[in-house]
């Protein structure tokens, strides 16, 4: 699985480096993402993430798209290109037919947080489905955190768990593939911004990968980002099954300051001097 994970570039540099439109200002609930690093991204936290839309002009928005209805006619093709587009969700996916909660926003306390989908099963799954279609993402992200569990002790106490740090050699990100959904409550304001939310698709670790844990992120390669997001064009299914960037991919264990999510900083990805390392306080 993937639930926690670390990203350092600013929204407006990462359009910029993958010739995107950067949409992330005035976004969804009225907020943009912290352009600031965060070392230690947590579910329902607002995230920046690339899709591939068609233009904002009357004639082509969609009530899918967190837009007004189209005018034109559903025969009609869209007459622009579809273009890369930077912009701001929260973590743990909302599908569109979640109800209302009593403040107004969906109720997600029902079910689990959609944070992860799995590629085995997300073009079946009632909850991704419908976002597989056409609302497919890109998470980047700088790496991403998962712990491995010790030895058994023998005794009723659980073993430990040690973090590692799943990250880019070449210090260039990782984009994940992801879904992603615009939920509205029923009977709300026409014009009110949607709630825009992903999760990140996750498959079976390869190599190294699966010495600390069974699953992990599937990565998309950037010869590959423009197919797996092109929302005129049904799932490529081989995406699913590849490992796309993992021969870019390394791991290094680290500080058990990531157990906490109020802990955030460099010192988090920094590499753990093993034989030097004396125990320290954390969650697991």
């Amino acid at each position: 699985m993937c639930g926690r994970f670390a990203v350092t570039t600013d929204p407006a540099l990462l359009a910029e480096k993958i010739k995107a439109l950067d949409e992330t200002a005035g976004t969804a609930e009225g907020a943009a993402p912290n352009s600031a690093a965060n070392y230690n991204v947590a579910p329902t936290t607002t995230i920046s993430t690339v899709v591939k839309r068609h233009g904002h002009s009357p004639s082509l928005r969609s009530p899918q798209d967190g837009h007004s209805p189209s005018l034109r006619s559903p025969q009609d093709g869209p007459d622009d290109e579809a273009t890369r587009r930077i912009r701001s969700m929260r973590w743990g996916l909302i599908p569109p037919w979640v109800k209302p909660g009593a403040d107004g926003g969906p109720d997600t306390k029902k079910g689990p947080l959609l944070i992860n989908a799995r590629a085995e099963t997300l073009t079946t799954s009632p909850a991704f489905r419908g976002s597989a279609k056409n609302k497919r993402c890109l998470v980047p992200m700088d790496g991403w955190y998962e712990w491995k569990p010790g030895a058994d002790t023998g005794t009723a106490k659980k073993p430990s768990k040690t973090p590692y740090y799943m990250y880019a050699a070449d210090g260039e990100p990782l984009f994940m593939a992801g879904l992603w959904s615009s939920w509205r409550p029923q009977g709300g304001e026409a014009d009110a911004p949607p709630l825009l939310s992903c999760t990140i698709i996750t498959t079976d670790s390869a190599a190294q990968l699966a010495d600390v844990h069974d699953r992990m992120p599937l990565t998309i390669s950037a010869a590959d980002w423009d197919r797996w997001l092109d929302p005129d064009a049904p799932i490529d299914e081989g995406l699913l099954r590849g490992h796309g960037d993992l021969d870019r991919i390394e791991i290094r264990e680290v500080s058990r300051l990531v157990n906490s999510v109020r802990n955030n900083g460099p010192e988090l990805i920094a590499a753990v001097d093993v034989d030097a390392a004396a125990p320290e306080a954390g969650l697991f």
